[in-house]
């Protein structure tokens, strides 16, 4: 399983993006999928994740209200709709790769190779 992640940039605060993932894999529609982020100095962190359908998704409480996880599963691609981003969301955006929507969130089983979201002030 391999995944691309693309759409970071450099975006002022209040402003958007929308990052992408597409997964090369002929199950995707079977994974939950996750966005994690990785702040300079700081751990990476769970930001969203996705179920299988998309019935059912998951947010850490700093972006709630202001991203959206979605998924195309004719296209094999997760999305992240950020938007009124702030200077704190400043990191590197990574998705994953869940067995389930509750692994997605701790136990991720891929990775993609991250791609950077700078906000400036």
């Amino acid at each position: 399983v391999q995944l691309q992640a693309s759409g970071g940039g450099l975006v002022q605060a209040g402003g958007s993006l929308r990052l992408s993932c597409v997964v090369s894999t002929r199950t995707f529609s079977s994974y939950a999928m996750a966005w994690f982020r990785q702040a300079p100095g700081k751990e990476r962190e769970f930001v969203a994740s996705i179920s299988y359908s998309g019935g059912s998704t998951y947010y850490t409480d700093s972006v709630k209200g202001r991203f959206t996880i979605s998924r195309d599963n004719a296209e094999k691609t997760v999305y992240l709709q950020m938007n009124s981003l702030k200077v704190e969301d400043t990191a590197v955006y990574y998705c994953a790769v869940g067995l389930s929507i509750a692994a997605s969130r701790t136990r991720p089983a891929y990775w993609g190779q991250g791609t950077q979201v700078t906000v400036s002030s």
